[in-house]
């Protein structure tokens, strides 16, 4: 009997460990426009290489993005997508850019579980770069809240102010 309860825990516990942890493996995606890390980072600054190709994340309250409230449209700052537009950018109060919605494909998507739990990234369709994410306590027009590092955009006004 105890070596059948034995048999079970250790048919548990390898079962477990596997499948669960291959699960959140993040899946290597390829994008239109691909370079090499060397490439990347004669191209971006070292906070924009940080966060758009490591998935790092800028301090908040340090985007002069943030409290910016032209007219205009969020390009990705390695590519050049537009990702945003200005007028879908709220002050969420939590530091980061953030919108309550994003240009229809040229956004990707995929879940991140760096902290412990299951959050949605988002990344630009085009290079692959890491923005930010994606939460389900944005205003009531979508109830998102894209939050995005400044760094990872470049705005580009619009002709009519």
């Amino acid at each position: 009997m105890r070596k059948i309860a034995l048999f079970a825990m250790i048919s548990l516990f390898l079962g477990c460990n596997s499948s669960a942890q291959n699960s959140k493996k993040k899946e290597k995606k390829e994008f239109p426009i691909t370079k090499t890390d060397s490439e990347w980072k004669n191209q971006l600054s070292d906070i924009q290489y940080y966060v758009l190709r490591e998935a790092g994340t800028e301090r908040p309250f340090t985007s002069p993005l943030n409290k910016n409230y032209k007219k205009g449209v969020y390009h990705c700052a390695a590519c050049d997508t537009p990702l945003f537009k200005s007028e879908h950018k709220f002050d969420s109060g939590t530091g980061w850019p953030s919108f309550d919605r994003e240009i229809k494909g040229n956004v990707a998507f995929s879940t991140d579980y760096k902290i412990g739990y299951a959050r949605t990234e988002e990344h630009c369709a085009t290079c692959g770069g890491h923005l930010g994410h994606v939460f389900n306590d944005g205003p009531k027009t979508t109830g998102k809240r894209h939050c995005i590092n400044g760094v990872a955009l470049k705005f580009i006004p619009s002709e009519k102010g």
